[in-house]
């Protein structure tokens, strides 16, 4: 596992793409209400998205043919992956998914603007939560915070992952394992991976010049993870609601520097 070192300008490429992103969360933010649908959200993301003059890098992603007994996995239809109450992550928008109040809703958003991939996710209450709800979502947006202060030149990958694993547990909470951060560059997905879980001093060393994602899915359960048949949605095995919060961020010679805000 090697991580690919980025210049400062190629930085400054990954930054711009990042902003994208950002500006889609504003742009979507007033329409996450109860009554919206996932579709009605996507369309919004995706007009938006090609309206700055980037692409929508989610949708058409993945196709994979049937190999070695597992199934094909479809392209993934949508510009922005959704997750509802219990779906951890790659859930598909649809016009029959309709928001609730005292929902909570993840969106995973990434472009792909100049050749260089932008990609974050935001979770979003709906109307009034209930007590644990609220919980985990400032427990999860906390581990994201975390985990971004270990992300410095000379730390471990592990230590990002224990600080982040430390804080879910401390509150009765998991942090998914099948599922972890990832480089970012010209491509989504791009070693270095990035656990959410793991052992202080351990792991990759980090290096100025490394550009990744820290994205924690926390649930209120268990950690096991359930895939449904359409090869993307993920729920929680035990039926708890989860939650995630990503930024993408560059290893500087200080603090990282985040790249996905407006």
């Amino acid at each position: 596992m090697a991580a690919i070192i980025k210049s400062r300008q190629e930085v400054a490429r990954l930054r711009e793409a990042g902003r994208v992103v950002a500006h889609t969360y504003e742009t979507l933010r007033p329409y996450v209400k109860p009554g919206a649908t996932t579709l009605e959200l996507d369309r919004i993301a995706e007009d938006f998205i090609r309206g700055k003059g980037a692409v929508p890098i989610y949708k058409g992603y993945g196709a994979r043919p049937a190999r070695d007994a597992q199934p094909a996995i479809p392209p993934f239809p949508a510009s922005i992956c959704v997750a509802i109450n219990d779906v951890i992550c790659h859930g598909i928008p649809g016009a029959e998914q309709v928001l609730h109040s005292g929902d909570i809703i993840g969106i995973d958003i990434g472009v792909l603007y100049k050749g260089w991939v932008g990609d974050a996710c935001v979770t979003f209450a709906v109307g009034v939560l209930d007590s644990k709800s609220q919980e985990l979502l400032e427990v999860a947006q906390r581990c994201l915070e975390l985990g971004i202060e270990q992300a410095r030149a000379g730390n471990h990958m592990g230590d990002i992952g224990a600080a982040i694993q430390t804080e879910a547990e401390s509150h009765g909470f998991s942090t998914v394992r099948e599922y972890v951060g990832h480089g970012v560059g010209h491509s989504l997905h791009e070693d270095p991976p990035v656990p959410h879980f793991g052992r202080a001093g351990t792991g990759l060393r980090l290096r100025t010049g490394m550009v990744f994602t820290i994205e924690p899915m926390i649930n209120i359960g268990g950690s096991q993870t359930r895939l449904l048949p359409d090869r993307w949605t993920v729920r929680t095995a035990d039926g708890s609601r989860s939650a995630q919060f990503e930024h993408m961020l560059a290893i500087t010679d200080g603090s990282p520097e985040l790249l996905t805000l407006a």
